[in-house]
Parts: C-alpha cells; structure tokens; sequence
C-alpha cells in the first residue's frame, strides 16, 4: 500500500515540474535592451541589459510579474 504522505510529495514534484516547464516555455524578451526603465527612467545595470530585450529595472519588472499573478 503506497503511503498518503509519498503521494502527496509525488502530485507535488508534478506541478512543480508542470510549472517550471510553463516559465521555460514562455518567449524570451530579445533585441536591444533600453538603457532606463520604460516605468520609472532609473538606469538599468549593465549586467541586466546584456540579457537582452529589457525595459524596465528590477522592481518595476518585479510589480509588472506580481501582477500578473493575481
């Protein structure tokens, strides 16, 4: 008999991996990243702009992904 407590860690490594592979999925931003965020004009960090396609500094960004969320 399978222990209720391996089943329930099994369903969720499924949705962890369901949802890992749905972010991966989703397109990348690419081109030229902007220099300042579109949102709030603060410079964005070099090290930010070399992943290409990026507009806005890192709390902008992270308010725009929150929400999304909700």
């Amino acid at each position: 008999m399978v222990c209720p407590f391996d089943r329930a860690q099994a369903l969720e490594q499924r949705q962890r991996d369901q949802a890992i592979a749905a972010q991966l999925a989703q397109a990348r931003p690419s081109g030229p990243s902007l220099t300042h965020c579109e949102d709030c004009d603060n410079p964005i960090p070099e090290k930010r702009q070399a992943l290409g396609g990026i507009t806005r500094c890192v709390p902008c960004q992270t308010v725009v992904e929150q929400g999304q969320r909700r």
